[in-house]
Formats: structure tokens, sequence, C-alpha cells
């Protein structure tokens, strides 16, 4: 075989992929359609849960050094923010960052990692064989289609709404269609709103600006007649000036546009995530409405959830059965996700019902109960997987490892996302209980890290933990009390029963 891996796809999330599966050994290439990575940013913004992805693998202050942190965010355009710094997090906001510098990060790290990218090939045939999964693919430059045929034990599918591997594999893509529009415009503005940043709603339309860059404005612009404009009509300069001027009064003097599209609220997911071989990630697996920026953060989030599970598979510490977890872990997440954006686009309308329902939730988000609730939601803080039926149970098992300063043996101190950086499950001994570390200091397994460590301020939840097992994607595959008996032979049993 070429490969053990295949991901088709070099956007962020099969970049993102890639990269943890070469953090893993895994012998992994990602093919790409474009011959260059694209200008143009779809999303602009990192949510709270993807900063900690990145902490953990020790990239977060690479995407701070090129960002702009938000302490807010919207829901639906209403003007009660979402405020996200009452989050437990390290990350307690949201990073606005255009994805093109984003996906040129996650691109040097992969390719420091050794993952081998081919760019200008465009996949044309993905065919399961008993063994692995051949994909053939066309060189899309040059007067001769160079014909390239790879193999490799599985194939990854990141390659969008109109994914070629979804299609090959004969996965069922069901859901709605487009039903209304809205239109992204990044453009030059002489004359932009006095803070940089504007956003209104009424019942003429609504209108959200934000500076990408130091000349280029984007614009989101919907109003009830745009709205049912097909989103395969091409938008005009002078369709985003003439929405500018009937919304604000004014065009801003807009100009020069960089990028326009029209994009629509078709919400559609894949029936399953695996079949055989393959697998799916990012938008080939669902699209939704571009509602409060979570796209993009939640395909990140599934190909770190798929990455470690793909590499224990070849590893062979895992069994194939393995990769039916990260369907049946992230299909109930992401479906609650569309439900959100969903009903984020029941409220983009401008009839008198439906502004009524938005002065409603506008109340409602001023309580601070429910605002945190709708933050965590967005930002992918509440996600929390079902707990191993196999392990003692125990309130932490299953949900979100959250940083937190630690002790070392040495004396030194560290964070606990630092103990991450190797994409390795991390056992974490803080019970002080010599009999067990002595015990544990003897585990010798590739895939597992045991660590000792003690905490001056331990996270809610934390008081009773002797022993935790982190996933490599950071969540906790389970925890141990203090209360618990024959502790030794617990862990232990928890460590081969971990997958």
């Amino acid at each position: 075989m070429n490969y053990e891996v295949i991901v088709v796809g070099g956007g962020p999330v099969g970049m993102w992929l890639a990269a943890e599966l070469a953090l893993a050994r895994v012998s992994v290439c990602v093919i790409e359609r474009l011959e260059e990575p694209s200008d143009q940013s779809r999303a602009l913004t990192l949510h709270p849960r993807t900063l900690e992805m990145f902490d953990m693998r020790g990239l977060k202050e690479r995407f701070m050094k090129l960002g702009r942190p938000i302490r807010t965010g919207h829901f639906s355009m209403l003007n009660t923010r979402l405020d996200f710094s009452v989050l437990d997090s390290s990350s307690n906001y949201t990073l606005f960052i255009p994805q093109v510098i984003t996906e040129k990060v996650i691109e040097e790290h992969a390719l420091k990692l050794g993952v081998v990218v081919h760019r200008g090939m465009e996949v044309v045939s993905v065919r399961e064989q008993e063994q692995g999964v051949e994909v053939v693919s066309v060189c899309t430059s040059g007067p001769q289609a160079n014909v390239s045929v790879m193999t490799a034990a599985y194939v990854v599918g990141a390659d969008g709404a109109g994914s070629i591997v979804r299609k090959q594999a004969g996965i069922a893509f069901p859901g709605t269609d487009t039903t209304l529009t809205a239109i992204l415009a990044d453009v030059e503005l002489a004359n932009p709103p006095e803070s940089g940043v504007h956003s209104e709603y009424s019942e003429r339309g609504g209108v959200m600006i934000a500076p990408v860059y130091p000349d280029v404005y984007r614009v989101i612009l919907t109003t009830p007649r745009m709205m049912d404009i097909p989103k395969d009509v091409p938008v005009t300069l002078e369709e985003v000036q003439t929405g500018l001027y009937d919304l604000l009064g004014t065009d801003l003097d807009v100009s020069n546009p960089r990028w326009l599209s029209r994009f629509g609220n078709a919400t559609r997911q894949a029936q399953t995530y695996r079949k055989g071989r393959i697998l799916l990630a990012g938008d080939a697996a669902h699209i939704h409405f571009p509602a409060g920026g979570q796209g993009m953060n939640v395909g990140l989030q599934e190909a770190a959830n798929l990455g470690w599970k793909l590499a224990g598979v070849i590893r062979g510490w895992a069994p194939d059965t393995l990769l039916n977890s990260y369907h049946d872990e992230r299909y109930p997440v992401n479906t609650q996700f569309l439900r959100n954006t969903e009903v984020q686009t029941r409220l983009l309308d401008f009839t008198p019902a439906v502004l009524a329902h938005r002065q409603l939730h506008e109340e409602w988000f001023r309580q601070p109960e429910i605002n945190r609730s709708m933050a965590e939601q967005i930002s992918a803080l509440d996600v929390c997987y079902p707990a191993a039926g196999n392990v003692p149970q125990h309130p932490l098992n299953g949900k979100r490892f959250a940083d937190f300063e630690l002790w070392l043996p040495d004396g030194m101190t560290s964070y606990a996302y630092d103990l991450l950086h190797e994409g390795r499950f991390v056992l974490l001994h803080l019970a002080q209980d010599t009999k067990v570390s002595n015990e544990l200091r003897h585990i010798s397994l590739s895939h597992i890290s045991y660590v000792e460590a003690v905490a001056d301020e331990l996270p809610v939840g934390w008081r009773d933990v002797h022993t935790v097992l982190i996933r490599p994607d950071g969540y906790i595959a389970w925890a141990i009390s203090v209360k618990q008996t024959d502790i030794s032979n617990v862990i232990k049993d928890g460590i081969v029963t971990l997958i």
C-alpha cells in the first residue's frame, strides 16, 4: 500500500486529521484538488473548545499571535451577545482569525510532522477492496490528465459538501434543501462604521460588518427580497450597494470586491460517518447554514476524535470496532449542532411574528444561566461523550478535560494541557498513593503516558479523583475516586478495556 491513510480534502479539517495521524506515526497523505491554498476565508472564528484543542498540541500561542480575542459572540444576529468570558476555560473567548491564516498554521504543522500533500489532484474514484481502499485521481492542470492510483488501509473524505468520497461510498446524505439565502461580501469600505464593527436587524433586513484585514471588511446581508434569490445566482457589487443603502441609508462607499458569495440554509447529515474502510469528516459529513461560525470548529473537533482512533487501529492496540465509536459519539453531537443552526435560521425572518420571537430571545439571553448555557453549546464546551460501561462510574467520565496547573515530582509546574502535546493517552495520578504509583510506573504502553502530579487547586468535580485517564482528544476516558476499593486492579482493568 502507498499509505496507511489517505485523506481526501486539504482544507482545515482534512489537514488537521492528517496532522493528528502523523503525530501518532501513521503514514498519511492528503489529496487536494486546488493547486494552491484558497485565498478566501469562509470562517473567521475559532471557538473556545477548538482553542483548547490547539493548546493540547502546543499550537495555541501561534494562533493567538495572528488573531484577535473577542469575549462575546452572537446568536442569530441578536443584540444580546453571548458572554464567553464567564466560561470555565483557559480559552474563554473566541479568536477572530481569517480561515486563510488558520489553514496556513495547520498545514505548516502537518508538513512538519511529515504529512505528504498532493495538490492539483482531483479524486474521481474511491473503491473499497478486501484489504484496503483504492483511490484514483487526475491532475487538474496541464495539457494531459495524468492519472494517479494510490491505495491505503483507510480513506477519510474531508472533501466538502459535494464529497466524491461520500458519493462513491454510497452513503446517503438526507436532509433539507435551501429555502433562504444570504450574501457574503469581502469588500473595501471608504466610509466604514466608526467602530469598524456593526450589526443591526429590523423588518428591513439584517447586516453584520467586521474588518477582516486592514483594508477589507466582511459584509453579511440578508433582506426580505434577497432571501428568495436562488443560491446559484451570482452576487453583484450593485446588489451589495443597494442592500447596504436600504438598511443603513448609506452604502459606505463600498468598492473593490475581493469575494462575493451567496449561501443558503440547506441542512444535511450523512447517514453514517463510517462505511467499512471509508470515513467522513467536516462538510462531507454535514452541511448547514453558517450560523454562529461553528462549522469549521465542529469539523476540527471531529478530526481530533477520529485521529487517535484510526491511529490505534492501525498501530494495533485497538480493534477495528473502535472506529464505530466515531459515528456513535459525533453523530448525536452534530445532530444537536444542526438543530442549533436551524433555530438560528428560523429567527432570520422579517415578519412581525419572527421579530417578536427575536425580542423574546433577547430577553431570555439576558438571563445569565441561559446565556451561559448557550455560550457553552456554541463553543462546544458542553460536549460530553457516553461513558464506557466497563469502568467504575464517576461524574467526570466522558466529560471534557479542562486545563489546570500541576506540580510535578521534580518540583516544576506544568499546565495539564502540556501533557497532551504528543497526542497520547495520559494516565494522571493525583493521589500520591505510593503503593499504586510504584505499580503504575512499570506500565509500558506506546500509546499511554504515565504522569504523577499534585495540584494546589483542582477543577470542580476533581476533589475525590485518585487517577484519571485522559484521551488524546482531551476527553476523560474514566476517573477513579479515592473511595474506590482495590484501586490498583481497577486501574489496570481500566487500561486494558479503555477502548
